[in-house]
């Protein structure tokens, strides 16, 4: 039987009953680059730290259980893992891309892979027929569930069925979920893409990406671009991202506590024009999410009567961060028109929803009751000065 989530962030069943390195219950940083041989055509197991280290080989087993994968491999960032990944294709292949994406992944998809080759098709894979936008070079389909910033649900296993029958892979970007709420590989996807940046870090005090699969031809393509190209990351990364998993379970729990009471409180203010949250039973991708996920996240969208509302806001947040990141102890707010999706194309921008009266909320693991004291002072000053 498969242990639970939270003792899976803790132990690697592989590891236990051993006294190895000195018995340390906090696995250790092996901060070097090298690795001397016992002989000619003799190893340890370890070479050069861009091939492997033993810090991120163990996180790489904890974040490949956490997520059902056979393997999973760790990143200097997310950006680097999605650019790697992006090395499975040739020249002239096709992929149908999820049109509300991170704008980064869109930045990347335009400014470098379609001058590698790379044709791209992007669809709102909520409200279109994927099967309409594929050719005879596709090769895969790339989602985000919950999308970014717009928090549409898309259909995990649905779409893995149409990608099967057509062989093409699909990959899955579950940042905003976290392996504790959302499992892709499960529901049939090839590829999972992690900012580990973000939820699995938790701190905000370092960068790091994942992609995790349950395909050997996949892994072992992946392990030889990633020698090759040597993204990998570092040992003391690994380590502190190794000490955010631990707290994953808790720290989600109480982030979506939170996110849960202030979306209820945001619904009744004047201010607030909208609030998307999966959470809410009136959002269309709630009964999705109940299926396919044992939670519905942190991640809370808004949109503000007024642009000027929504400027206002930012320059008056104090113990809430305006800050571009997610899925951290703080809690933080975003203006996706600038920040996070400042490179997409405005018209792009505002066809998805993303307007200049947008803002992304980021919910962390304070005391509910402070955050939402200081919104409502917020939006008191705000109403006052408009």
């Amino acid at each position: 039987m498969e242990r639970g989530i939270n003792t899976r962030c803790l132990h690697l069943e592989s590891a236990e009953g051993k006294t190895e390195h000195y018995g340390a219950v906090s696995y250790p940083i092996y901060q070097t680059a090298t690795y001397a041989h016992p002989g000619a055509g003799k190893s340890t197991g370890y070479d050069y730290s861009r091939l492997q280290n033993p810090t991120r080989e163990h996180l790489e087993k904890v974040i490949a259980s956490l997520e059902g994968g056979i393997d999973a491999l760790a990143f200097s960032s997310g950006m680097a893992a999605i650019t790697l990944f992006m090395e499975l294709f040739q020249p002239g292949d096709h992929l149908i891309v999820e049109a509300d994406l991170y704008g980064g992944s869109i930045r990347l998809f335009d400014h470098v892979s379609k001058k590698n080759g790379i044709d791209f098709t992007y669809v709102n894979c909520l409200q279109n027929d994927i099967q309409k936008y594929i050719k005879e070079n596709t090769r895969a389909v790339f989602v985000e569930t919950p999308t970014n910033p717009m928090m549409n649900v898309l259909d995990i296993e649905k779409i893995a069925k149409i990608a099967k029958s057509k062989d093409l892979l699909l990959i899955v970007d579950n940042t905003f979920m976290s392996p504790y709420f959302q499992n892709p590989l499960k529901l049939g996807a090839d590829i999972v893409i992690h900012s580990g940046t973000k939820y699995l870090g938790g701190h905000n005090d370092t960068l790091a990406g994942f992609i995790i699969t349950n395909r050997e031809d996949i892994r072992d393509r992946l392990r030889f671009l990633l020698k090759t190209t040597g993204a990998g990351l570092s040992p003391f990364d690994s380590w502190l991202i190794l000490r955010g998993v631990k707290t994953l379970g808790i720290r989600m729990e109480q982030s979506q506590k939170n996110a849960m009471e202030i979306v209820e409180w945001l619904k009744e203010q004047s201010i607030i024009k909208d609030v998307i949250y999966p959470g809410l039973k009136e959002h269309p991708g709630h009964e999705i999410m109940k299926k396919q996920a044992r939670g519905f996240g942190s991640m809370v969208t808004i949109h503000v009567d007024t642009e000027e509302h929504a400027l206002a806001i930012l320059e008056k947040v104090r113990m809430i961060k305006y800050a571009e990141s997610l899925g951290g102890v703080e809690t933080l707010i975003t203006y996706p028109a600038t920040q996070t999706h400042a490179d997409v194309p405005e018209e792009v921008r505002i066809r998805n929803g993303i307007t200049n009266s947008t803002l992304r909320l980021s919910i962390g693991i304070e005391d509910s009751g402070d955050l939402i004291a200081e919104l409502k002072s917020i939006f008191a000053q705000v109403n006052e000065v408009f």
